[in-house]
């Protein structure tokens, strides 16, 4: 698919999903995903119409020759978060403390951006986008509070050092904006996430040294495709491979 012919589907997608109100009822009927559908994808079963099952070709092949590669890269990664907070909202967590409801709340609503950023990159590319990965969160117990809200800093804190790290190889200025919105939304999150697990810990990028964050410089944490998706690997079964990086 031609750049140009891209670039004008991804920004009318950009039109009417950041410019304006969705509820959610209205937003799962513009997304395609009812009630069974979001449990399809969570459960990394459902095949996308007009994209290649990755089980059934060998896996998801990332090529970062150009900024489709890229865009790809911040869809497997938005595939891999919408699927967890799809789970965790249709989870039985025991969510504790005074503000227990607003936590779960939190969670049952952060699944509608997630579930956005991943149909945005799936319509913007077309037939050049990747399958559906195959996703595995066994080592995740959903039960569990202490447990969801480890891995949900941890899918926010690498979300954002991916868009960081990544964004340098965007080409197109129009790309590059959209990611710019996309991670701080997605920087939003990491920060409450935060504060969930240890009060006024928001701002913490001491903690997030090893994502390549900067301190004394003020700067947030980057990695590079490569270091991403190996911390990625544990949760997805799709062989993901990589090319020209």
């Amino acid at each position: 698919m031609k750049n140009n012919e891209l670039k004008t589907k991804g920004e009318l997608r950009e039109e009417s999903l950041f410019d304006k109100t969705v509820g959610r009822r209205s937003f799962l009927q513009y997304a395609g995903a009812g009630a069974a559908g979001i449990a399809l994808v969570a459960a990394g079963c459902k095949k996308d119409r007009g994209y290649e099952n990755p089980s059934m070709n060998g896996g998801a092949t990332l090529d970062f020759k150009d900024d489709i590669g890229v865009l790809n890269y911040a869809y497997a990664l938005e595939q891999l978060e919408a699927a967890f907070y799809i789970q965790v909202a249709n989870s039985n967590t025991q969510f504790t403390g005074s503000n227990a409801a607003a936590k779960k709340a939190y969670f049952q609503d952060i699944q509608f951006h997630e579930i956005a950023h991943r149909e945005f990159f799936k319509a913007a590319l077309t037939t050049s986008a990747i399958g559906s990965l195959q996703v595995d969160f066994s080592s995740i117990d959903f039960t569990s509070e202490a447990s969801v809200l480890s891995a949900a800093m941890a899918f926010e804190d690498l979300g954002v050092a991916a868009y960081n790290g990544a964004g340098s190889r965007l080409k197109n200025a129009t790309y590059l904006l959209l990611a710019g919105k996309i991670v701080s939304v997605e920087a939003r999150h990491a920060a409450y996430v935060r504060d969930l697990v240890s009060n006024g810990t928001f701002a913490d990028l001491n903690s997030l040294t090893a994502l390549g964050a900067n301190n004394a410089g003020g700067l947030d944490a980057a990695l590079t495709p490569d270091k991403v998706l190996a911390i990625a690997g544990k949760y997805v079964k799709t062989k993901i491979n990589v090319i020209n990086l």
